[in-house]
């Protein structure tokens, strides 16, 4: 899917748009902006988003707009792609860079030989727990908000597939990897269980989704780009009204 020209879409009857999540901002971040900035062309419209990425994660995230929103669930049950750092040697509660490091380990006996090995060891389908800092509920409760009171919880494992996983680059204590994955599959606990599957701890550094399906993030606006046409297209028209007048 290549960008499309704003100015041909018809918002309340339903798009499907691409952005490009900045680090930091939360998915409904993104979808409020959007949303605010289609009112301006449209009026009131109903925007929502095909799969929640975490404030620091990257990416490609996928809005329906009007009559489209009908369909978020289809696309949210497409596969992914993530590219990313691991970084071994230590754990954080989150499994990530969220929150601060809880433990360290010494990596000394990790080589390229026993990272080939692990890896092939969660390629198919395998049995993941969710992180404890999650939006996953249990007894109609978030998880996050029983760990951020410092509560624990069990969790059940679910079933998920890693249709492929792959280290990109090895620089000790990093690691940098490309997985495609089913939907459901958390990359954090995937790189904890990853750090542990070689008696070492390891986090999730860096997390940038760069597909969905067949639609890839190289095709997505930024949130900045999407703002700055929106302001072109409104200009234009104003002063169309003022030539006239």
């Amino acid at each position: 899917m290549k960008k499309t020209n704003l100015d041909e879409l018809l918002f309340k009857e339903g798009e499907v748009l691409l952005l490009d999540k900045p680090l930091e901002w939360t998915s409904f971040d993104v979808v409020a902006k959007v949303r605010n900035l289609i009112r301006k062309k449209e009026g009131k419209v109903k925007v929502g988003h095909a799969g929640t990425l975490d404030p620091l994660a990257t990416g490609l995230l996928i809005l329906c707009t009007g009559k489209k929103t009908k369909t978020i669930e289809a696309y949210q049950a497409q596969q992914k792609e993530y590219t990313g750092e691991i970084t071994l040697g230590a754990t954080t509660p989150s499994f990530d860079a969220e929150t601060e490091v809880d433990q360290t380990f010494d990596i000394a006996h990790i080589d390229k030989s026993l990272i080939k090995e692990t890896v092939q060891r969660f390629v198919g389908d395998i049995d993941q727990i969710p992180p404890m800092f999650s939006a996953v509920k249990v007894d109609g409760k978030r998880l996050y908000k029983h760990a951020r009171k410092g509560q624990v919880v069990e969790i059940d494992p679910r079933k998920i597939t890693i249709h492929a996983f792959e280290i990109t680059d090895i620089t000790l204590p990093t690691l940098r990897f490309r997985v495609v994955c089913s939907k459901g599959t958390y990359i954090r606990s995937l790189a904890r269980d990853f750090g542990k599957a070689m008696n070492a701890g390891a986090y999730l550094s860096e997390l940038r989704r760069t597909k969905i399906g067949d639609f890839d993030v190289n095709n997505a606006y930024t949130v900045e780009e999407f703002a700055t046409l929106f302001e072109h297209l409104q200009t234009p028209e104003k002063g169309a009204s003022d030539a006239k007048n």
